[in-house]
């Protein structure tokens, strides 16, 4: 028996912009039982957040029709909502600002707006709130809307769930990317078990890069002997490259490696992952040897560097 065909990406996103919409009351005649619209209390919203905007500029951060805004602007002074004031180094733009009877029709739409969203949240615990609000933040920077960090990404310690999480990134972003079967995420798991049954905390260490709440990369140094270490299992998300998070990891194994006082720091790698190559030699890594394997599904050329501490 056949069953329903998968839905196209547009349509997952379509079908998840219907299920919010309809959660927040989007389709309802008035936001909120308010007597106002989606785009009127928004317009509300801006007026009572910006000093004395121009409707142009109104126009141009919300993408709306000059045509419209204006029709629904009319209105608003109609009713003695905003009042309008001739600018004074632009004839052609008026300042809008709310009036007290505006202020008074914004309070209890605004009021109402927290408390249908507070209400929302509070059918959540407090794990299921944080993972929302997170799944919010990364859906606002991977469309170009949040707001970029004064500090991009942090290093900590893993904690509960971390580990599984690597596994799974590490196993999907690769077969994503270079098309590497399940044996692969297989050896990093090996890896990570062998690393918690065995860690040693005076000489080894896991660092996570986690930006906006989310683990963007991962880290690990591994004890080969008294006088050796292992770099492994380096990884950066495909969003969160190109803001220094890789070179960062492999600096701050470095030096733990020094503190650890191994005299010799080594890494396997493979020659298709060139952006890592590069972070490696940029930190002074020499490669030694190279290798042609047949692992994970793929013909690869394996590579041995290794850095003297």
């Amino acid at each position: 028996m056949n069953g329903p065909l998968p839905l196209t990406r547009a349509a997952t996103v379509r079908r998840f912009n219907r299920f919010y919409t309809r959660r927040i009351g989007i389709l309802d005649d008035g936001l909120l039982q308010s007597p106002y619209s989606l785009t009127e209390a928004r317009l509300l919203y801006e007026l009572a957040h910006r000093k004395r905007p121009t409707a142009s500029a109104i126009a141009r951060d919300l993408g709306l029709d000059q045509g419209y805004l204006s029709r629904i602007l009319t209105r608003f002074e109609r009713d003695g909502l905003i009042t309008r004031t001739a600018s004074a180094t632009d004839a052609r733009q008026s300042h809008l600002s709310l009036t007290a009877a505006g202020r008074a029709a914004f309070a209890p739409l605004d009021q109402a707006a927290e408390a249908a969203v507070d209400a929302m949240l509070a059918r959540l615990a407090e794990a299921g709130q944080q993972r929302l609000l997170a799944a919010m933040a990364k859906i606002e920077a991977l469309l170009g809307e949040a707001t970029e960090p004064a500090d991009p990404f942090i290093l900590r310690a893993p904690g509960p769930g971390d580990y599984g999480w690597v596994v799974h990134r590490q196993g999907a972003l690769y077969a994503a990317e270079y098309g590497w079967d399940e044996t692969f995420e297989a050896l990093v798991a090996e890896i990570v078990a062998a690393f918690v049954r065995n860690f040693d905390p005076r000489r080894e260490g896991c660092w996570l890069a986690e930006r906006a709440g989310e683990v963007v990369g991962s880290v690990f140094l591994v004890r080969e002997s008294d006088w050796v270490g292992k770099l492994r299992l380096l990884y950066v998300e495909p969003e969160a490259r190109g803001l220094g998070i890789g070179r960062r990891l492999v600096a701050e194994c470095i030096a733990a490696a020094r503190r650890a006082s191994f005299r010799t720091l080594t890494l396997w790698t493979n020659d298709v992952l060139t952006s890592a190559r590069r972070i490696y030699e940029a930190a002074g890594f020499r490669l030694i040897e190279e290798e042609r394997h047949r692992s994970f599904g793929k013909d690869l050329v394996g590579q041995f560097w290794e850095l003297v501490l």
